[in-house]
């Protein structure tokens, strides 16, 4: 029998995952997980703001790091589940297509992962994400590849016989670079993180993937005045 195909939207598809989402099986979740918070570089004290927060597994090695995050997200269920998992961090709902529900200036660091595919109005957020941090403050933001994103693979799961398709914005990694330039970012850097063997070992679907770049970095500034 035909698998049945199914576009829920992102927030509905979100809080359709988010009960499983760590138990899917996803190589560019193992890459951000690997790599994307030796970017940010949270030291004790400091404030920290996750964009995107998904199920709070980047708020709980913050937390680690002795920093102290907070986490938004658009999606209910995807709160609940990151809740659970780093209790006492505050969290909050919110649409990353939206202004930020953050007051200026209030924070060290901003993280923004695996969400930026999923955004109409990227530039909106890059300007939140410049508002709220102080000077000197630090981005990381970490995207599905574009290389992979335009070739038509997309945020997708299965449920009960149904995959559910989440879309993907056809953002390139000069897309990117330049809006978070445009936002006032500066010192720039980008890195891309392929598929190696050892990452097939721990998820052996990325075997088709294998030396492809699936995960991009873009660490900057907000320059001090």
């Amino acid at each position: 029998m035909a698998k049945r195909l199914e576009r829920p939207g992102v927030r509905g598809g979100y809080d359709l995952w988010a009960a499983s989402y760590d138990a899917t099986p996803n190589p560019v979740v193992a890459l951000d997980r690997r790599h994307t918070l030796h970017h940010l570089r949270p030291a004790p004290g400091e404030r920290i703001l996750d964009a995107g927060c998904g199920t709070g597994a980047n708020l709980t090695r913050i937390v680690e790091a002795g920093a102290k995050p907070v986490g938004l997200d658009f999606s209910r269920e995807m709160l609940r589940v990151a809740r659970r998992r780093a209790p006492g961090v505050p969290l909050a709902q919110a649409d990353l297509n939206q202004k930020l529900p953050i007051r200026p200036e209030r924070f060290d660091g901003f993280l923004c992962s695996l969400v930026s595919e999923h955004l109409e109005h990227l530039h909106v957020l890059l300007e939140g994400a410049y508002s709220v941090l102080r000077d000197g403050g630090r981005l990381a933001f970490a995207a599905f590849h574009p290389a992979v994103a335009t070739a038509g693979v997309e945020a997708s799961f299965e449920r009960e016989g149904t995959e559910y398709r989440l879309g993907a914005e056809p953002y390139t990694v000069d897309d990117y670079v330049n809006q978070i330039h445009d936002a006032g970012f500066r010192e720039l850097r980008f890195r891309d993180y392929a598929v190696d063997e050892s990452l097939v070992e721990e998820v052996p679907v990325a075997r088709k993937y294998l030396g492809r770049p699936l995960l991009l970095v873009i660490e900057a500034l907000r320059a001090e005045a």
